[in-house]
């Protein structure tokens, strides 16, 4: 049914090494710096996956962007609520409440690389590979989808990782898949 092209896991103590790790990377995206973390780890890690993709950039009705994760948008959320729990000290920020919808990173990893197919976002209680193989499979029974980009990613507390893969359709039996997947994720 599918394999796996390319996979990448990063995983950062905090928000500053997320920063840094962007400078390093000599990238000019000046609108990172506006994203949530969440966001900000998806579109680091779609960076990499593409980075040597010659045809990137040309619009793709084919390629499914499907990310998922527990805390869904619980770490902009909260910063959110202290701009309004104060009556005496209310100041509501824009900014914010724009990442207050998990599949924001969706977006902008669409957006980005002009990605034009099917994006969703997925809460779910624990990284479960069989329900991620569940959800390409079914993905791709949309016959104009060849390619999904799909994403574990976390960014709360403690917890700032993301784990995406690149999967092309193919005859490959996904249950093999759903073995390499739980394989490269805990690597």
């Amino acid at each position: 049914m599918a394999h796996i092209t390319k996979h990448i896991k990063l995983s950062f103590k905090n928000s500053v090494e997320i920063s840094d790790f962007y400078r390093s990377l000599k990238m000019e995206y000046p609108k990172f710096f506006k994203m949530d973390g969440l966001s900000k780890l998806g579109f680091l890690a779609s960076e990499l996956i593409f980075e040597d993709d010659e045809n990137r950039f040309v619009p793709r009705e084919d390629i499914a962007v499907l990310c998922f994760n527990r805390s869904s948008s619980l770490d902009i959320d909260t910063q959110y609520q202290a701009t309004i729990a104060n009556n005496e000290n209310y100041f509501p920020s824009p900014s914010l409440f724009v990442y207050t919808l998990p599949n924001i990173v969706a977006g902008e990893i669409a957006i980005r690389n002009k990605f034009f197919g099917e994006t969703f976002f997925y809460i779910c209680k624990l990284f479960d590979a069989k329900q991620i193989i569940k959800t390409l499979k079914n993905t791709f029974l949309d016959k104009n989808i060849t390619t999904i980009l799909a994403a574990w990613i976390e960014h709360f507390e403690e917890k700032k990782e993301v784990f995406m893969i690149l999967v092309e359709n193919s005859n490959d039996d996904m249950e093999i898949m759903e073995e390499q997947l739980m394989k490269l994720y805990n690597s």
